[in-house]
């Protein structure tokens, strides 16, 4: 594991991050640094915005009601963002924000929702998405902020597909051998990972899918999991055969 500092407060901010250049915390951050977590002027936290590293700023209190965070070292430099598409069927607001963060943490670049034709809900919060995956960096030591884009219907998404990019298939129903065979043999390529919603995909779903030249079918075993539960176990896998979990 990379040593990185879990004990000092992280903060995800918007604003560019350069030694001794003031950046003022958001109400809600003041908030939290001062009264939540009850520190002072002069304390020190880790800041990072996705693209210029992780700075320890201390805490400067130029008025009453204001708080800034000042750089004075980097203490992290910036690494590129994983380049892994995380597509999924939305899923009911608890349930989808965690498996939002759970995504994040298993190093998912991008989230794509896809309005499947089983899926539990028609709407989706892109700033409560977004949210959750700030909120997931910031507890896990991660440098940049996952995408989050707008839902896409099904056949959409697979019209702009990029086919040099390998689609992974969570198929609840595939009896096939193990998805850690399965995914060692794909040919090498940037790679996306699409689970379905609880209802399962529709038949004519899983037909167009098997059907095309970039997608791989994989299997996640005997049981039958909640898409949540799926989520994690998929990227799980896929990170330990073909992901950045592997060694050398």
């Amino acid at each position: 594991m990379p040593s990185h500092d879990f004990k000092s407060p992280r903060l995800h901010v918007d604003a560019d991050l350069a030694a001794a250049e003031a950046v003022p915390a958001t109400p809600v951050q003041a908030n939290y640094l001062l009264n939540v977590l009850r520190l002072a002027e002069g304390d020190s936290i880790l800041a990072f915005n996705g693209r210029d590293g992780e700075w320890r700023c201390e805490l400067r209190k130029p008025a009453k009601k204001k708080l800034d965070l000042l750089p004075v070292e980097r203490v992290r430099l910036q690494t590129p963002a994983p380049d892994l598409l995380y597509l999924f069927a939305p899923l009911k607001h608890a349930r989808l924000d965690y498996m939002v963060q759970k995504a994040v943490e298993m190093g998912a670049g991008t989230l794509q929702p896809v309005m499947t034709q089983h899926v539990q809900t028609s709407r989706i919060n892109i700033d409560r998405m977004r949210a959750n995956a700030i909120e997931a960096a910031e507890q896990c030591g991660i440098l940049s902020i996952p995408e989050c884009r707008e839902p896409v219907g099904f056949a959409q998404f697979l019209a702009g597909w990029d086919t040099a990019r390998r689609l992974v298939f969570c198929d609840e129903r595939e009896d096939a051998e193990s998805p850690i065979d399965t995914l060692r043999a794909m040919p090498a390529s940037p790679l996306a990972l699409l689970v379905g919603p609880e209802g399962g995909f529709s038949e004519d779903e899983r037909a167009t899918l098997r059907a095309l030249p970039f997608v791989t079918v994989m299997s996640l075993g005997p049981r039958i999991l909640r898409a949540d539960t799926a989520a994690v176990a998929a990227l799980a896998v896929l990170q330990a055969s073909v992901g950045d979990w592997r060694q050398g």
